[in-house]
């Protein structure tokens, strides 16, 4: 339409000549759930009537990987996803697993799931491709839900002053890293036409700058993990694949335990800045990752999810 026409009063006909690639439209899913399932149930008195929700989260049957899952916040997600019936793949740097890892696996078995420990490292291309290749030949090629969560908090130091190693070791971690292995992720999903979805694990510092706090690069790295979802979601989305990120606020893991149990101050400061006057544990991140990997959560794309107790809207 030209603006000339809108000038003239003539609302004319929208003109598609300028779109380079049509969005081819995709079929909308109709399933047997809320208001479907009771009007079937009034016409079908064979019907099943149960609650059909935990349909939605259940991950049974299907393939996971968590990268930076051998302890903290990967590990819980690791676990939550085991515990939805996925079997769970989780990539670390270390060449053994930590004891929190040998005791979440034995758990996790006896749940009825599986848990498994490979040692990667996600700054390196080749060597993550080849990691989750390896995982995707063992299961016919199948993985449904990658969370990236791999992640390095480096050192605080005035921006004047910042040491470029640690600069570039944070941003080939947290960005480099997320990338490469939702590159690989999505590459197999792609060649085996699976609808899944990948979680990137950002953090509110990629919206806003941490009071006090002097960690330029990783509030960087975490903006970009934030436009990488986006950015690889518009990419994807007409295989189907969905890409998220969830940005966690200020967390007790076994990272900021070390800082907060030194300075006691520091974690009242933190608490302060939020409405629910407390920072997060780290279970209370497991509910958005159980609704983002599973069909739950099927028209939700490109977007950030911030779990700070409300840190970001003061």
């Amino acid at each position: 339409m030209l603006a000339s026409d809108m000038k003239n009063g003539n609302p004319g006909k929208l003109s598609t000549s300028g779109v380079r690639s049509p969005v081819k439209l995709a079929k909308v899913p109709v399933k047997d759930f809320g208001l479907n399932a009771a009007l079937k149930a009034q016409s079908d008195p064979s019907f099943e009537v149960k609650p059909r929700i935990f349909e939605e989260f259940a991950l049974t049957g299907r393939v996971a990987i968590v990268t930076g899952a051998n302890r903290g916040l990967g590990l819980e997600m690791a676990i939550v996803l085991a515990e939805l019936g996925a079997k769970v793949y989780a990539i670390d740097l270390p060449d053994s697993a930590s004891s929190e890892f040998a005791a979440a696996a034995k758990y996790v078995k006896r749940l009825g799931s599986s848990l498994e420990y490979r040692q990667s490292n996600v700054t390196k291309q080749e060597r993550i491709s080849k990691t989750i290749d390896e995982i995707a030949a063992e299961n016919d090629g199948r993985i449904h839900v990658c969370v990236a969560a791999a992640g390095i908090l480096g050192i605080q130091a005035d921006c004047t002053d910042y040491p470029a190693d640690m600069f570039k070791e944070v941003m080939d971690v947290n960005c480099n890293g997320v990338f490469f292995t939702a590159q690989a992720v999505a590459k197999q999903m792609k060649q085996h036409d699976i609808a899944g979805s990948i979680i990137f694990i950002a953090s509110m510092s990629g919206s806003v700058t941490n009071r006090e706090m002097n960690w330029i690069p990783y509030n960087a790295s975490k903006s970009a993990v934030i436009q990488l979802a986006r950015s690889m979601a518009c990419e994807l989305g007409s295989a189907g694949i969905r890409v998220n990120s969830v940005s966690p606020g200020h967390i007790r893991t076994k990272m900021t335990a070390g800082m907060l149990d030194g300075e006691p101050e520091l974690e009242a400061f933190w608490a302060s800045l939020n409405p629910l006057g407390r920072i997060g544990a780290v279970h209370e991140v497991r509910g958005v990752i159980a609704w983002l990997a599973g069909d739950a959560s099927t028209f939700c794309t490109g977007s950030d999810i911030i779990v700070s107790g409300g840190h970001t809207i003061w």
